[in-house]
């Protein structure tokens, strides 16, 4: 009896999926284990397994497809299944892959989404399946040149892969929903690797047109993936909290002095350069153990102090702005802060991160300081109580009794919840961690 594959629960807020890439040609054999299909939640691209050995029949669900999570996107059974869904007519019964690789092999092209240039049915050599397989091809999108244009040969498979254009998943995904011909978008990314901020600049570059195309028609760009899920999220956030921000001016020169002395005592040792980031995560840490009414989030009857402090770092990636979760960062050393916030920083902008890395955060830090920001509010990440924005460190004349002094000054600024806390707590609270940049030795005490 045929086993159903489906898509798996991929963290507790994930409701549905979008298919990226079948890594395995309808109708193939598969082994448990292997795995068959990526899918692309609002956090990551996980790989999806088979759950038994067999021919693989792939269902409706071409890449770019949204479907719920927990559904049945193909079967694994047998040469003679079919695979069959509630509210679709069953596919067309795949070819099987033959067992000798000595003759040529028959490959069928689904209809929907073979080139109108190709016909019905597309052969192709042993050589050219393997390699084709190898390099994630798919045949129906390959001209073939052998057997007078009726045969798919290894060559026209590397060709084709030659000319693809090398772009990232999201921003191959964008290109095609504003209707952008890749191939003409120049890569910013390592290799020429097209990005999607590349996709970016281009739609800027088509909205915004020269006074003579001005008449165009205007470039919709679909509210689809990260950017729906921040849109729906930080819109719910504005609307639904009653928020207060408090701006605070902090010297923190000795912050810097002693990022520069761990920087020569551990860098080597620990192997990266200690950065603000787990400089501050340590630091607002200790400071909501000793003011845990920041550390909380509403419920529908209650105010609830919250026992893990787990912090979240807001990160720039390919894919919208996303927030890895140092858990019980409280507990932990500046060592173990920076190893985790670079490991997890480094997954979420390749769209790897697992799914529990961006779930139960407890309050946030979102630093622009490296864009030259000053000052800023923030939106606060439900259901967090707060969020503390960092603006840049700078150098500034600044009286330091009666003595004008040039100190490295920065900005914080703290959004917080009216309704969990009030204005003069929510003061003092900012004002500690003020007291911790500009004291660091406290942290030891």
């Amino acid at each position: 009896m045929a086993k159903e594959l489906f898509v798996p629960q991929l963290g507790q807020t994930v409701e549905e999926v979008t298919i990226v890439n079948w890594l395995v040609e309808d109708g193939s054999t598969v082994k448990r284990g292997q795995e068959v299909v990526e899918v692309e939640t609002d956090k990551a691209v996980f790989p999806v397994e088979a759950n038994g050995n067999g021919v693989i029949h792939i269902g409706p669900f071409p890449k770019g497809s949204v479907v719920p999570v927990l559904s049945t996107v193909a079967i694994i059974g047998t040469a003679e299944d079919v695979f069959s869904a509630a509210a679709s007519s069953p596919v067309p019964e795949p070819v099987q892959e033959p067992v000798a690789a000595a003759v040529e092999t028959e490959v069928s092209a689904a209809p929907a989404a073979a080139p109108a240039t190709l016909p019905e049915k597309v052969f192709a050599s042993p050589r050219a399946k393997m390699t084709a397989r190898e390099k994630q091809v798919p045949l129906e999108g390959v001209t073939p040149t052998g057997g007078g244009g009726a045969r798919i040969t290894e060559k026209d498979v590397l060709q084709a892969v030659k000319s693809a254009p090398k772009a990232t998943a999201v921003a191959q995904r964008m290109a095609q929903e504003a209707g952008l011909d890749i191939h003409g978008i120049p890569g910013s990314g390592v290799r020429g690797m097209v990005t999607k901020a590349d996709i970016e600049q281009a739609v800027l570059s088509i909205q915004e047109p020269a006074p003579a195309v001005l008449s165009g028609d205007t470039v919709r760009v679909p509210l689809t993936g990260v950017r729906k899920i921040i849109a729906e999220r930080m819109g719910t956030s504005v609307h639904t909290t009653a928020r207060v921000t408090l701006f605070m001016d902090v010297d923190a020169t000795e912050l810097v002095a002693w990022r520069e002395r761990l920087k020569e005592l551990v860098s080597e040792n620990w192997g990266f350069n200690p950065g603000f980031n787990e400089l501050l995560t340590r630091i607002v840490a200790v400071a909501l153990r000793k003011f845990p009414y920041m550390n909380a989030r509403l419920t529908p009857d209650a105010i609830e102090l919250l026992p893990e402090v787990n912090i979240g770092v807001a990160v720039d990636t390919e894919r919208g702005l996303l927030v890895p979760v140092v858990k019980h960062a409280d507990q932990k050393t500046i060592q173990q802060i920076g190893a985790e916030i670079r490991e997890m920083a480094g997954r979420a902008r390749i769209g790897s991160s697992l799914p529990d890395e961006l779930a139960g955060g407890t309050f946030t830090i979102t630093n622009l300081g490296m864009y030259d920001v000053d000052g800023f509010t923030p939106v606060i990440n439900l259901p967090e109580a707060a969020i503390l924005g960092v603006g840049r460190i700078s150098p500034q004349p600044v009286y330091v009794g009666d003595v004008l002094m040039k100190r490295q000054m920065m900005v914080l600024s703290l959004v917080f919840d009216h309704r969990l806390v009030d204005g003069a707590p929510a003061a003092r609270f900012l004002q500690y961690i003020k007291q911790l940049i500009e004291m660091p030795a406290l942290l030891a005490v």
